[in-house]
């Protein structure tokens, strides 16, 4: 059974090469699936979670920054 980052990578690869085949932006396609995450998101969460999802995502982009976690 794959896992769904498995499928998700698949899935993206497969959009990647149909993007290059047709000479469409990566850029555009990225912001699609973004926006197409964001959909998903919002079947169960409140759109204050889903930007605060948003927004720890945005803040440890930088792989070389150690995540900032509270300590109980």
């Amino acid at each position: 059974m794959s896992t769904p980052a498995e499928i998700a990578y698949h899935t993206v690869q497969a959009g990647l090469a149909k993007i290059a085949e047709e000479g469409q932006s990566e850029d555009a396609f990225a912001r699609s699936l973004i926006n197409e995450a964001i959909a998903i998101y919002m079947k169960t969460r409140s759109a204050d979670d889903v930007g605060t999802e948003l927004e720890f995502l945005a803040e440890n982009l930088d792989d070389d920054q150690e995540y900032t976690f509270m300590r109980p």
